[in-house]
């Protein structure tokens, strides 16, 4: 027996709901939703009827510090006159007012600066014996303390006959008149000689 020939089954079609679902989501991604435009326009109104509040910022304040002062070193390096400014000029006018006092015999003071480092002034002078000389000696050292200037050292007391007062930047010979004559110590520091011996 032959049996009938199959017939081709006609090809499924999508179901008009599956269609139709499709055209909808085309149609919505070409036209824009009306809720989404309507909701920023009354953002932009709310936006554009009131403006947001300014915050006020103000220029940052300058910090103002007081100028202080010259410290006490910048104060007490001020000179005040000549004899702050140089103190051996102070001291050897001490010295020789204090040898003034007893009487002591031709005065010479000796700018040596230049010449030595050991020293600013010398102050040369006489006296007439052993015990003037101890004493005028003596009145420079204590003349000296009174001030406020310590002598440093003190050569020859005891002798008398050449006492050396050393007061830290003016040195004082106190000299009989013999030793002075031998030893000429004018000529040896003057500046207007041909300078000390070497």
């Amino acid at each position: 027996m032959k049996t009938p020939p199959k017939t081709k089954a006609a090809p499924k079609t999508a179901a008009p709901a599956k269609r139709k679902a499709a055209a909808r989501t085309k149609a919505s991604a070409k036209a824009p939703s009306k809720a989404p435009v309507k909701a920023r326009a009354k953002a932009g109104a709310a936006v554009k009827g009131k403006a947001p509040a300014k915050t006020k910022i103000g220029k940052p304040k300058k910090k103002v510090m007081a100028k202080a002062g010259p410290g006490p070193k910048a104060a007490a390096k001020k000179p005040a006159g000549a004899a702050a400014a140089d103190p051996s000029a102070a001291l050897t006018a001490l010295a020789v007012a204090a040898l003034e006092d007893l009487k002591a015999v031709d005065i010479k003071v000796l700018d040596v600066r230049e010449l030595t480092p050991i020293t600013d002034h010398m102050v040369i002078c006489t006296g007439t014996s052993n015990r003037h000389v101890k004493s005028l000696a003596e009145n420079v050292m204590d003349k000296a303390k009174e001030k406020g200037f310590r002598p440093i050292g003190v050569e020859g007391l005891g002798e008398g006959e050449w006492v050396l007062v050393d007061l830290n930047g003016v040195l004082v010979h106190v000299m009989q008149a013999q030793p002075r004559l031998f030893y000429q110590l004018e000529k040896l520091w003057d500046m207007n000689s041909a300078g000390p011996a070497h």
